[in-house]
C-alpha cells in the first residue's frame, strides 16, 4: 500500500506541473463571485452539483476530501464555509495553499490518504465533499466508514465516482472491446518493474455494491443520485460513465 500511495502521490504531482484540468486552481473573478453567492462546483466530469444539494455554506465545516488542486475547495471556503482541503498530492495542496493565502480564504491543507482520516476526531464536519477520486485506491469501504465517523449527526456526503463499467475497457479503445473484470485493478498481474513504469496515477474500478451499498453499510441514508458522463470517454456514447450521490449520517 505504501507503494501504491507513493506512486499516485508522484503521479498527481506530476500532472500539476503538466497543467491537467483537475489541478489548475480558479480564478479571482471566480473566487470574488462565490463571496457574493454566485458559484457552482462539480463531483464528476461536467455537470454542476445541485445547489438544493447543499446547506447555507456559511459557517459549515467542510472537509473537501481527496479534493486538492484549487477548485472546489476554495470555492467553498469563499461562498463561506470553513474548509479543510485533505489529499494525496503536496503539489495539489499546494494549489489550495497559495490560493487561499492570496484570497484571504479560511482553509487548510492537510496531506494524507483518503481512507485515512485519523488526523481529524469523530464529528469533526458538517459537509464531506469528495469528487472523482477513489478511483485511486484500492478499497472504498474504508472511506465510507472514515468520512461517516468524521460527519456529525445529520451531517452530509457528497461524493462522485466512476460507472464501473468504465473499467471493461482499455482506456480509449474506441471499438469498446470488454477486456477486463469488475472490481478491476491496475496492479493485477504486473511486476514490481510494470507497475514502477505506469504511467499517471493507479486506477481501481469499484463494483456499485462496494460504492453503493458501502455508504449504506456505514451508516449513510441516500438521498439523492444523479449521472454524467465525460465527452471524451468512447463509452459516453451509449451511457452516463460517471455517477454522484447525496447521503447523511442519520442520527
Amino acid at each position: 500500500m505504501k507503494k501504491l500511495l507513493s506512486h499516485n502521490r508522484s503521479a498527481w504531482d506530476d500532472m500539476v506541473k503538466e497543467a491537467n484540468q483537475w489541478t489548475v486552481p480558479v480564478t479571482a473573478e471566480q473566487i470574488a463571485a462565490a463571496r457574493r453567492g454566485e458559484w457552482s462546483i462539480v463531483l464528476t466530469s461536467t455537470l454542476p452539483v445541485p445547489r438544493e444539494w447543499f446547506p447555507p455554506i456559511q459557517g459549515l465545516d467542510v472537509l473537501a476530501l481527496a479534493c486538492g488542486g484549487g477548485q472546489q475547495g476554495p470555492i467553498l471556503a469563499a461562498a463561506g464555509g470553513r474548509v479543510t482541503v485533505y489529499d494525496l498530492s503536496p503539489g495539489q495542496l499546494a494549489q489550495d495553499r497559495a490560493l487561499a493565502e492570496r484570497e484571504h480564504l479560511d482553509l487548510t491543507a492537510v496531506e494524507g490518504d483518503m481512507c485515512d482520516l485519523s488526523a481529524f476526531a469523530d464529528g469533526s464536519f458538517d459537509l464531506v465533499f469528495n469528487p472523482v477520486s477513489n478511483c485511486f485506491v484500492p478499497e472504498v469501504l474504508p472511506m465510507w466508514r472514515e468520512a461517516h465517523r468524521v460527519l456529525r449527526s445529520g451531517g452530509l456526503l457528497m461524493t462522485g465516482f466512476a460507472n464501473p463499467c468504465l473499467y471493461l475497457f482499455d482506456e480509449g479503445d474506441e471499438s469498446l472491446t470488454v477486456r477486463h473484470r469488475i472490481p478491476y485493478s491496475d496492479t493485477a498481474g504486473k511486476t514490481a518493474e510494470e507497475l514502477a513504469a505506469h504511467q499517471g496515477p493507479l486506477e481501481f474500478g469499484h463494483s456499485l455494491e462496494d460504492q453503493i451499498g458501502g455508504q449504506l453499510a456505514a451508516g449513510f441514508e441516500l438521498t439523492a443520485l444523479y449521472e454524467d458522463a465525460a465527452p471524451e470517454e468512447p463509452l459516453s456514447r451509449f451511457l452516463p460513465n460517471y455517477l454522484a450521490t447525496r447521503a447523511r449520517k442519520s442520527g
